[in-house]
């Protein structure tokens, strides 16, 4: 399926898995060439959650080319008909961003001929861009667009500079900072090794990561995705590509010669993300500050020649406000064209009833927590 973009870029809908897996290499390049991409626009990884999470029938990439035959842009979406007709971005749930991609060089008409070809899929369904990160593409997808439009606040996540661990710890309270040293050093004296995975040994470590995120949550709440075989089926599947690409990077820690703690952290040209960990339970025992550990090894990548934003990705847990992070709001882009602004309406009145019902629930643990102490 095509549909005419200008004289110069032409629109292709790819619907076929295998195709869609087949372009990786022309992918990585627009990714490559897209300063706003987050490591969750990667073929690896978008193509690896496919295999584990589509369904027949629902692959929406949005594909624009040149004369050449070369991306220009791309929107990797999927369609969806519950609870009302929508494309969505690929990625689903356990993705912290969601955007397309464009070729920063030729930005102006990739993002023309993507606006115009996303205009058309509009005619019998929403589209529904949630997660994207403050200067996302989709932004600008969102500003141009010429039919009905609305901007919601989604997830909230938390950012730290580009900077090195003494650095960051120099942002702390003295008495904080000072703590947080002692710790450092206790790793030291304990003998607390890491070693960065090379990627023939990446598979092998994520298995490991994989028990050891069990073992660390055991009798306690936890993600329950992250539990899931096709959750550990897609990280096994996309993370040695990622690896090889440089979008990724596996650290394991050893303490006497054991594998006690691992972490996978993203990565793009602007972005390091943490995005899992595993932590054996001994090393709570041994009063090890785990989360000091892995903040640490992330900022390794955060410097150099490419500084890189440390992200804590969504959510606003205690313990990463420790680090005393910039709060960072990602945005719900609904676009939609006249006959179907019914259908924006729709979204938007249930994104309202579910806000109402988060603060009703927020209110309650409240009143609970009040009374229990009162």
């Amino acid at each position: 399926m095509s549909a005419a973009s200008g004289p110069v870029l032409r629109a292709e809908l790819c619907v076929d898995t295998d195709a869609f897996a087949a372009l990786a290499e022309p992918w990585g390049r627009l990714y490559r060439a897209c300063g706003a991409a987050t490591p969750f626009q990667s073929h690896a990884w978008l193509s690896s959650w496919w295999h584990s999470y589509g369904r027949r029938g629902r692959l929406r990439v949005l594909l624009i080319r040149d004369a050449a035959d070369h991306l220009v842009a791309a929107a990797p979406l999927m369609r969806v008909h519950r609870p009302i007709p929508a494309l969505k971005p690929l990625g689903g749930a356990i993705s912290d961003f969601a955007d397309v991609l464009v070729d920063d060089a030729r930005r102006e008409a990739g993002l023309r001929a993507l606006g115009e070809a996303l205009y058309g899929l509009a005619r019998t369904a929403l589209l529904d861009f949630r997660e994207a990160r403050p200067g996302a593409c989709v932004e600008d997808v969102y500003r141009d667009w010429p039919g009905p439009k609305r901007m919601l606040a989604d997830s909230s996540c938390l950012e730290l500079p580009a900077m090195p661990m003494e650095d960051l710890l120099k942002r702390l309270p003295t008495p904080r900072a000072q703590r947080t040293r002692a710790k450092m050093r206790k790793l030291a004296a304990l003998g607390v090794e890491s070693r960065i995975v090379p990627c023939t040994d990446v598979e092998e470590s994520v298995r490991t990561l994989l028990h050891l995120h069990q073992l660390q949550w055991r009798g306690r709440k936890v993600t329950s995705e992250h539990l899931q075989p096709r959750f550990h089926e897609h990280l096994l599947r996309s993370m040695r590509p990622m690896v090889a690409a440089g979008e990724a990077v596996v650290t394991e820690f050893r303490l006497d010669g054991q594998v006690v703690a691992a972490d996978l952290t993203l990565l793009s040209d602007t972005l390091a993300g943490g995005y899992l960990y595993g932590a054996d339970p001994q090393l709570r025992e041994r009063k090890v500050d785990v989360a000091t550990m892995l903040l640490e090894a992330c900022t390794r990548h955060t410097g150099g020649e490419r500084p890189r934003t440390l992200s804590l990705l969504r959510g606003t847990e205690p313990y990463k406000q420790h680090w005393r992070p910039e709060p960072v709001t990602n945005q719900r882009f609904l676009l939609a064209r006249r006959r179907t602004a019914p259908l924006l309406s729709a979204a938007c009145g249930d994104a309202s009833a579910r806000q109402w019902l988060r603060t009703q629930r927020r209110r309650r643990g409240e009143h609970r927590e009040g009374g229990a102490s009162s």
